[in-house]
């Protein structure tokens, strides 16, 4: 697997991922949506700390800089 996110990339998702069980810690969110969004956030995290993302891989997305 080649790294294909960048920094605020990853920043983004864990900060959208940490939102979202804030949400359903405080019995914001219920239900099915809560289902997805906790799905959703362990992916984020998943993808963040490995920094690659499967779906960017197969359009050629990336969001890392270039090296130099």
């Amino acid at each position: 697997m080649k790294k294909n996110m960048g920094n605020i990339d990853r920043i983004i998702r864990i900060a959208v991922a940490v939102m979202v069980l804030a949400l359903y810690f405080t019995h914001q969110i219920n239900g099915t949506l809560a289902i997805i969004g906790l799905v959703v956030s362990g992916i984020f995290i998943l993808t963040s700390f490995i920094s690659f993302c499967p779906l960017y891989f197969p359009f050629g997305i990336s969001t890392r800089k270039k090296e130099q």
